[in-house]
Formats: C-alpha cells, sequence, structure tokens
C-alpha cells in the first residue's frame, strides 16, 4: 500500500464514525467534473460527447466548493474533460485543500509542465495528480488517438515527482491487453518514481466510438487481472483498496455501491453513478433520498451494469467492507501483507499469452474464409495456408 497514513486515518475514521451512527448509505469519493472540455479525443471515453457550447462552460470554485461540503467525503477526485485546462483549476484546488479534503486530480498530463512551471499548484500531502497512463507507450498513444502524449506525460510526471507532488497513475484496460505487457508498464512507473498506481478496466459507454474494445464479460475480465495481479513484484505499489484488486482477479464477489462516489457537474447531482447519467438532482441530499438505488448495480438486472466492475463503484464496496467487521480488517490486513499471490499455473498462463496476438487491433473481426473470425484465427489460417 502506498497511500500515506495521514489518509488512510482521515478515511478510516470517517467510515467508522458514519458506521457508529448507523449510516447505511454515505460517499466515500465526490467525483468532481468542473468542465467537460478536453485536449484528447480518446475513442474509449464517453465522458465529453457534448455539443460546443456545453464543452464551453466551467463550474466556477464556489460551485465545487459548495459540492464537496454538501457531500461530505473526505476525498475529491477531479477528472472531466481535462480539469487542467480549467482556467481556474489551481484556485479549486487550493480551496479543497483548506477544507481538508484528499484531492486526486485526474489529467492526461499534457498541461501538467506548464502549469507546475507556472507554480499554479504547491506540494501538499492533500494534493495528488492521477495522470492517465493507459500502458507502455505504444499501446497509450493509440488508445488517447495521439502519438506523443505517453513520452509528454513522463516529462511531467519526472519534473512533479522532482518537485515533491504525490503522483499516482490511472490505467484503464480494454481488449486485446497484453497483460505481460501491462506488467512490463507497472516496472516503468516504479521507475519513473510515482507513489502508486491505479487499475480497472474500462466501462463500455454508450456514447464511445470505439464500441469493440471494451471487456464485456467478466470471466475474461477476472482472468486478465489474475494474470496481471498475481506472482506480483515485490516494488510494485498500488494506491488502491487491496480488496478491490483482489475482486478484480476474481477471488471476491462484492455488489456495486454506487453511491460511493457521487458525481456533481455542469448539470448537478449526476443520477445514479459517475458511469450512469439517467437524469440530475439539485442537491446532494435529494440525489441519496430520491435516487431508486435497488435498480442499480448486478443483483438488480440492470444491463448496463451487469459487465462493471470499475473502482468508482466497486472500491467503495472493497473499502466499506474491510471497516464493516474485525473479520473484514482481518481480510484487509492479510491482503496487505500477503500480497504476492504466487501461482505456478497463472505463470505458465503468462507464458502461453507470449504466443498470441495482442495489442490495440487484436480485438477487431476479421473474415477468414467468408466467417467472422479473430485476429489469432486469422493468423493460424495464414499458417496452415
Amino acid at each position: 500500500m502506498s497511500v500515506p497514513v495521514s489518509q488512510m486515518w482521515t478515511v478510516a475514521t470517517y467510515i467508522l464514525g458514519k458506521r457508529l451512527r448507523g449510516q447505511k448509505r454515505y460517499p466515500l469519493v465526490l467525483m468532481l467534473e468542473p468542465l467537460f472540455r478536453c485536449n484528447l479525443a480518446c475513442a474509449g471515453c464517453g465522458k465529453i460527447q457534448y455539443p460546443a457550447h456545453i464543452l464551453k462552460k466551467e463550474l466556477t470554485p464556489e460551485e465545487c466548493w459548495k459540492a464537496a461540503e454538501e457531500c461530505g467525503a473526505p476525498m475529491v477526485s477531479i477528472p472531466g474533460g481535462e480539469p487542467l485546462m480549467h482556467t481556474r483549476i489551481g484556485e479549486i484546488v487550493r480551496g479543497l485543500i483548506a477544507r481538508k479534503k484528499y484531492v486526486y486530480l485526474c489529467t492526461n498530463a499534457l498541461l501538467l509542465k506548464e502549469k507546475l512551471e507556472a507554480g499554479v499548484f504547491t506540494p501538499s500531502k492533500y494534493l495528488s495528480f492521477s495522470v492517465h497512463m493507459d500502458g507502455r507507450e505504444e499501446h497509450h498513444d493509440f488508445a488517447v488517438c495521439r502519438e506523443g502524449t505517453f513520452s509528454k506525460a513522463i516529462e511531467a510526471i519526472r519534473l512533479a515527482v522532482k518537485m515533491g507532488f504525490r503522483v499516482t497513475t490511472n490505467t484503464t484496460l480494454f481488449q486485446g491487453a497484453d497483460p505481460n505487457d501491462v506488467r512490463k508498464f507497472f516496472d516503468e512507473m516504479m521507475q519513473v518514481g510515482v507513489e502508486g498506481m491505479m487499475v480497472s478496466p474500462g466501462y463500455a459507454y454508450s456514447k464511445a466510438p470505439d464500441q469493440a474494445s471494451f471487456l464485456r464479460e467478466r470471466k475474461k475480465t477476472t482472468d486478465l487481472f489474475e494474470m496481471i495481479l498475481s506472482n506480483r513484484k515485490k516494488g510494485w505499489k498500488f494506491n488502491q483498496s487491496p480488496l478491490y484488486m483482489e475482486f478484480l482477479m476474481g477471488r471476491r464477489d462484492y455488489e456495486c455501491t454506487p453511491w460511493g462516489s457521487p458525481t456533481y457537474n455542469l448539470f448537478g447531482w449526476q443520477k445514479p453513478c459517475y458511469l450512469l447519467q439517467e437524469g440530475y438532482a439539485d442537491s446532494f441530499n435529494e440525489l441519496m433520498q430520491d435516487t431508486a438505488w435497488a435498480s442499480y448495480g448486478r443483483a438488480s438486472g440492470n444491463p448496463s451494469c451487469q459487465q462493471c466492475m470499475l473502482h468508482c463503484g466497486y472500491e467503495p464496496s472493497a473499502v466499506d467492507h474491510a471497516f464493516a467487521s474485525p473479520g473484514g480488517m482481518w481480510s484487509m490486513i492479510k491482503a496487505i501483507l500477503f500480497n504476492r499471490y504466487i501461482s505456478a499455473a497463472v505463470a505458465q498462463k503468462l507464458e502461453e499469452e507470449k504466443s498470441k496476438p495482442h495489442g490495440p487491433l487484436a480485438h477487431l473481426q476479421l473474415t477468414v474464409n467468408g466467417q467472422p473470425s479473430t485476429a489469432e484465427a486469422e493468423a493460424t489460417a495464414g499458417t496452415a495456408a
């Protein structure tokens, strides 16, 4: 675990306080979207598909601070869009830090070096730059649809670390991800000096331009993460719940906690969660009281929730489990202390993966003898010929 002790203590006391008061639904992280505008147009993103007049708008710092106070969550994640494009992002962050909120500013880092050199931000235990890095250079640049973004992000990360800032990475995995390559990527990020890494499968946004790249089957998702996260290297550091990581590996089964990461943006409080847009509430209390929570999550049967395993819904479930009982706490302690997950069977699977096609185009459907097939099947057919 690479989360600072002060942050873990703040979160732990917050959760225990809520539980002692008998509060069943409470937020853990506020997802604060101060704008939808972005300087990238990633094929797997469904968060920036808005008309131009909406993309020009921004939340004011006062609106952001009010949302944080109204929600009360100890942590604030600032996605977007690209938050560094907000004209008053430094002011927003300073105000949140003054309120002792642990801020994860999510960024593609294309503007980070410029902002750091301009003195927009000051190092603080309350501020972490969460840099979107979707794999090694070739895969990352393909995922964000622009060459050169990986090298520019690495340059900004190195500068931020040198200046004393907390820096984490946030990696989204899609269909065709090479588990061996992802493990090499983890090595690279540790060498760069980041505090910790976060990893999650992509959510199948209906508005995303590329629908073929999403991981749509849970078994395939857990198999992928089992290969990536088993036989773990001692030097790898992760900035997320160890129980959530076991969930990704298929070792635990959780129900989604959609209210754990409520979203506030230009339209208000988004129903029901960060991923689904089914209306808006005018206040946080209205969101919590009027949303039909039983209609969401895998157990509800909601088609939009069946394959989702994202951290914004399931990490709050894992954290809540850790503090729900002595048994949950012991599970977390064991997951922290015994986190290598040594498996000869998984090592063999990783070796077998080396001979399979991977990469951004491996999932595309091709035609072999008039029949739809995968890239692997076409390669096999070509060899046989």
